[in-house]
C-alpha cells in the first residue's frame, strides 16, 4: 500500500515538472499576425512573458489596452487550466487512497 502511495506521489511530481515546460501563448488586439499583446503562460499557470506591442498604445485610450491585456489573460489562463486539468486527470483517481 505504502508503496502505491510513493508511486502515485512521483507520478504526480513528474505531471508538475512537465507542466511546467508546457506553454500557452495567446494574442489579443491588433491584427492576427502584429498583435497588440502577447502573453505567455506554462501549465503551472505562471506568466512567463508579456509583450505589449508599442505601435498599439494609444495614451489617449488607454482602456483599449487594458482590455486587450485583460482577454490575454483571461484566454491564456483558461488554456493553461485545460492543459492542466488534462494532465493530471488520469492521476486524481489515485490520490483518494491518500489520504488528502
Amino acid at each position: 500500500m505504502a508503496f502505491d502511495q510513493m508511486k502515485m506521489l512521483n507520478e504526480l511530481r513528474k505531471a508538475q515538472k512537465e507542466l511546467k515546460k508546457q506553454k500557452v501563448v495567446v494574442v489579443a488586439g491588433g491584427e492576427e499576425d502584429d498583435p497588440a499583446v502577447e502573453l505567455t503562460i506554462n501549465g503551472e499557470m505562471k506568466v512567463e512573458k508579456l509583450t505589449i506591442n508599442p505601435d498599439y498604445v494609444d495614451l489617449e485610450d488607454i482602456e483599449e489596452l487594458e482590455e486587450n491585456i485583460k482577454i490575454a489573460f483571461r484566454d491564456g489562463m483558461e488554456a493553461a487550466q485545460k492543459i492542466a486539468a488534462e494532465k493530471m486527470q488520469p492521476l486524481m483517481g489515485g490520490l483518494g487512497n491518500l489520504g488528502l
